[in-house]
């Protein structure tokens, strides 16, 4: 009888300290895997478990120390009671027996059962046990904070200084790769990644890599006829047309197209007569270097969508607008006036036929690849990086995973490129492989 008794006392206790240590095993990986944004947006809606959590993350070193101090006690101590029952049941062997038995059961229902619960939502599993986590890190806590002193002093002499969360990344960074994240998963459409991933890079853009180049920009001849101007600017798809006199660099202001229209109207229609440099806006520099993110404070604080982009030197290098800017976050965006194409035309084989001029990051966004944008805006401009030449005509290449094959070229410019994936693995990052 009196062993029986022993068996039914080993079970109640070696079932109780491995319900306690599953507990403590599942709050240590649920708290840890737990989203800090939801629960604080938790916390703000007012859930108060949210903020227990919240609270107890902010002592994490605390709240790790608790809960092993917690799970080592329980399983280190139904070890030891179940490994003298069997002793003494079984004599010297039941040491093996025990070994055994709580080997499997600790493994099984106190480590990986729990775990893989509490990993599998993490969020959920954080709210249902704040309350008990709360109260054991009150009760251990103590305990802890002794361990956690000690653990700090072992520690200085190498160097080590813990209580410091200082992650490697940035927090546009780790936004980044979150977005990432869930867009693999499946939480964030590839629409909505690009929008944020845009958003984010506006700070890392400067307007030189999203203005119309000068040799895009479609201007107007200052001294021509006020009446062939009026022309021009009917026949424009802008509202906003940068006057120039002499040469076309010269920009002498912003002729508006409602301003014109206004006067035109004021005049019964009569054009013969307007003074349109008179209705001109005054121009608007800016450096080439601004990011867009404080061109587009910019943008906003002067009430105005057009500015002209310069170099060191003051030499006109192109034209930036606000839609330029939007651009970057929402992709294109055209009306009914636009004239413009996107110049990527994707081909039956999967290749895709660019224009030179085409932005790396527009073709980036469209077709969800990843070519580097660090040494050139253009991919012609990444082409003529990577062969450290202008190639001729019918001249490919094989770079970050692609093969790029100029296919027309116009004096020094290449005008058209057909680019082909070689694979779905690319090779290393930079593999320059001419052919003629």
């Amino acid at each position: 009888m009196e062993s029986h008794t022993d068996l039914w006392l080993a079970a109640s206790i070696v079932t109780i300290s491995l319900l306690l240590s599953a507990f403590f095993a599942g709050a240590e990986t649920a708290f840890t895997a737990a989203s800090r944004a939801r629960m604080l947006s938790l916390e703000t809606s007012g859930d108060p478990r949210a903020g227990i959590v919240n609270r107890i993350l902010a002592i994490r070193e605390r709240f790790i120390g608790s809960m092993l101090i917690g799970y080592n006690i329980v399983a280190i101590g139904a070890s030891a009671f179940t490994t003298s029952v069997l002793t003494s049941i079984f004599g010297k062997s039941g040491v093996l027996y025990a070994t055994g038995a709580m080997s499997v059961l600790v493994i099984v229902f106190a480590e990986v059962l729990p775990k893989t619960l509490a990993i599998s939502k993490p969020d959920r599993a954080a709210l249902l046990m704040a309350r008990p986590v709360a109260f054991t890190v009150a009760l251990l806590g103590p305990l802890a904070i002794a361990i956690e002193n000690l653990v700090r002093l072992m520690l200085r002499p190498f160097g080590i200084t813990i209580g410091e969360h200082q992650s490697i990344l940035s927090a546009t960074e780790e936004i980044r790769g979150q977005v990432a994240l869930l867009h693999r998963e499946g939480g964030v459409a590839k629409a909505e990644r690009d929008m944020l991933g845009g958003l984010l890079d506006l700070s890392d853009l400067t307007v030189s890599e999203v203005m119309v180049h000068r040799t895009k920009m479609r201007t107007i001849n200052a001294d021509l006829p006020s009446e062939e101007i009026v022309r021009e600017v009917l026949s424009s798809p802008y509202t906003r047309m940068p006057l120039w006199r002499g040469s076309s660099e010269n920009i002498v202001g912003v002729l508006h197209a409602k301003d014109l229209l206004r006067a035109l109207d004021a005049a019964g229609g009569d054009a013969s007569g307007l003074k349109v440099e008179a209705l001109a806006l005054e121009t608007w520099f800016v450096p080439g270097t601004t990011s867009l993110r404080d061109q587009l404070k910019a943008f906003l604080t002067k009430k105005t969508h057009f500015a002209l982009v310069v170099d060191e030197y003051g030499e006109v290098m192109g034209l930036v607008t606000l839609e330029d800017i939007l651009e970057e976050i929402v992709g294109d965006i055209a009306d009914e006036h636009d004239v413009t194409v996107s110049g990527v035309r994707p081909q039956g084989d999967g290749s895709v036929n660019a224009d030179g001029s085409v932005p790396i990051r527009d073709l980036n966004r469209a077709m969800d690849w990843n070519l580097p944008d660090d040494e050139a805006t253009t991919i012609a401009g990444l082409v003529i990086h990577e062969a450290r030449a202008i190639p001729d005509q019918g001249t490919a290449f094989n770079f970050h995973g692609f093969r790029f094959q100029v296919l027309r070229k116009a004096k020094n410019r290449i005008t058209t490129l057909r680019i082909t994936p070689l694979g779905p693995t690319p090779p290393a990052r930079r593999s320059a492989d001419p052919e003629s």
